[in-house]
């Protein structure tokens, strides 16, 4: 699908053709979304890029079903037990929680119902066996994310480095990731500390990061939770460099932290920062495309990564899709099943945060044209070489 295709169906989604119902089968997709609770900022721009797509998918009226899981885990397996045997969806979108979309691996490789997540930690899809074969990935990988983050660190200075991240699956990875590229870059981690979501004080685990006078700090979180630990470390005169993850990047981050989030550091995807790519950026055409229609809809500065990885879930499906129905009509196993064997060949496909090319073994499909660095500066998201 070429770039100038892809903003044309999303923009103008309208203006496709609507083929009969009489005699074209409706596909179902189900959408489990954080729209409340601790990932609220994650799920409810996703949800607005989603009512964006338009109402056809490869020719086939399209319904959307999207729920709520309230950022609970629980909450998620059930709307998703729910969208595959009262429903009948054909795929599944989302989570966009780490582990919430862990926890849905059981009712989707149950069912041979497809699922394309939108969060950040690879251990959805890593290794490619058993229950993981139906799970599938928008987001870039938290390990090519900390390979951005630990080599802009070398190439600035830092030799040590202080961890505190979520007490859950999402820090777990990210501890274990970035403890990889900080090895090979020979960065040490002199303090590990961990929080969660719902904390209201971090300053017991702060103090121990400071004790141990890192470098740098990194706090490896994702929406708004993350602003309590960045914001205890400044108030507690904290003066190294402060790094967050991918997950940070949404308004929200930025209207709570205020002043204490100016200067932050993070690894980032195209849609985030479109606006500064340089101009020669491979993703460069696709992320400001899309963020421009986004924030046109949506309001100025509106726009995040969370946002551009729900909008490709559109050519995704536009592309596996078309070629799926040739096994089968949508609400039955066999099309579900070619569908999934279907999103794992995407090739070359232009998504608003980067290139895709998936295969067995490869459910993400992201090269490193969807890793970039950012900065908060001036209380905006921009691009920060390298």
């Amino acid at each position: 699908m070429t770039l100038s295709k892809f903003t044309r169906r999303l923009v103008a989604g309208a203006a496709l053709t609507v083929l009969s119902a009489a005699t074209h089968a409706q596909l179902k997709v189900g959408i489990d979304l954080s729209s409340t609770g601790p990932a609220a900022a994650i799920g409810i721009t996703s949800k607005n890029a989603m009512l964006m797509w338009p109402k056809t998918i490869a020719g086939q009226n399209a319904e959307y079903i999207i729920l709520d899981d309230g950022s609970d885990p629980g909450a998620a397996v059930r709307n998703i037990r729910k969208l595959i045997s009262e429903d009948h969806v054909d795929v599944i979108v989302g989570p966009n929680v780490t582990p919430a979309a862990l926890a849905a691996l059981d009712p989707v490789a149950g069912s041979e119902t497809p699922m394309i997540t939108l969060i950040g930690s690879a251990s959805v899809v890593e290794p490619q066996a058993g229950k993981k074969v139906w799970a599938f990935k928008m987001a870039q990988t938290d390990r090519a994310m900390a390979d951005v983050m630990t080599r802009y660190m070398a190439n600035h200075g830092v030799k040590t480095v202080g961890f505190i991240g979520f007490a859950d699956s999402y820090g777990d990875s990210w501890l274990n990731e970035f403890t990889k590229f900080a090895d090979l870059r020979h960065i040490k981690i002199v303090a590990t500390e961990r929080f969660n979501r719902t904390d209201a004080s971090v300053t017991g685990q702060i103090l121990k990061l400071m004790a141990a006078k890192p470098d740098a700090v990194l706090i490896a979180g994702a929406g708004t939770p993350t602003v309590l630990p960045q914001r205890t470390l400044v108030g507690r005169g904290y003066k190294g460099a402060i790094y967050q993850t991918h997950g940070i990047a949404t308004p929200e981050f930025i209207k709570l932290g205020g002043k204490d989030v100016e200067g932050t550091l993070f690894p980032t995807q195209p849609v985030v920062v479109a606006r500064t790519l340089p101009a020669d950026h491979p993703s460069k055409k696709a992320a400001l495309a899309f963020a421009n229609a986004y924030e046109e809809k949506y309001g100025k500065g509106s726009v995040t990564q969370f946002a551009g990885d729900a909008a490709g879930v559109y050519p995704r499906l536009q592309d596996a899709v078309a070629r799926a129905l040739k096994a089968g009509k949508p609400g039955t196993k066999e099309f579900r099943v070619a569908l999934r064997s279907e999103l794992e060949h995407a090739h070359e496909l232009v998504v608003p945060n980067g290139v895709v090319n998936t295969s067995a073994t490869d459910h993400v499909g992201l090269d490193q044209r969807a890793s970039v660095m950012g900065e908060i500066k001036n209380g905006a998201f921009v691009y920060l070489a390298q």
